[in-house]
């Protein structure tokens, strides 16, 4: 391994030990995305490993994304939430196996449609609690009341995006 990658590895270890469980989400989804625009890439090229390599991480992280969830806070939320990303990952298996672009840029359009929307909600928390000063309590799904006032995080992986 190169220097310069085991430079890039030390940097992407430290944001992801160092990154709250809001960014931790926001990092899959942008990896979810990026492999879907991979395994797309692939397909518009015939290239079968980019097919593979691309649409299997995003499927990897699209299961992470399911599993992670916790339905405590908000069952129903927690359902629909997980349906959404089941059906995602179906259409990822059907279009790696039938080579369908148009069903590909289906895909990566409600990948990034999760994905903007869980940049808009932490924008949105980001304010919340920039104007008190604190961080605010019970404002998604899955954090429990009083979330940043002592300083401990009790966030479950489930949000208002997934």
């Amino acid at each position: 391994m190169s220097t310069g990658q085991n430079n890039a590895n030390a940097y992407l270890r430290t944001q992801v030990m160092s990154a709250s469980p809001a960014e931790l989400r926001m990092m899959l989804l942008d990896g979810a995305v990026k492999f879907a625009k991979q395994g797309r890439q692939g397909l518009a090229e015939k290239n079968h490993e980019q097919v593979y390599n691309g649409f299997s991480q995003s499927r990897a992280i699209v299961s992470e994304l399911m599993t992670s969830m916790r339905p405590e806070a908000a069952p129903e939320l927690c359902e629909q939430v997980r349906a959404l990303y089941a059906y995602i990952f179906q259409e990822l298996v059907t279009v790696s196996l039938e080579n369908d672009l148009p069903r590909a840029d289906k895909v990566i359009q409600l990948l990034e449609f999760e994905q903007q929307t869980w940049r808009m909600l932490m924008e949105q928390l980001k304010n919340e609690s920039g104007s008190t000063g604190e961080q605010p309590a019970t404002s998604v799904p899955g954090r429990t009341a009083g979330y940043g006032s002592t300083g401990t995080d009790s966030y479950t992986p489930l949000s208002v995006e997934g």
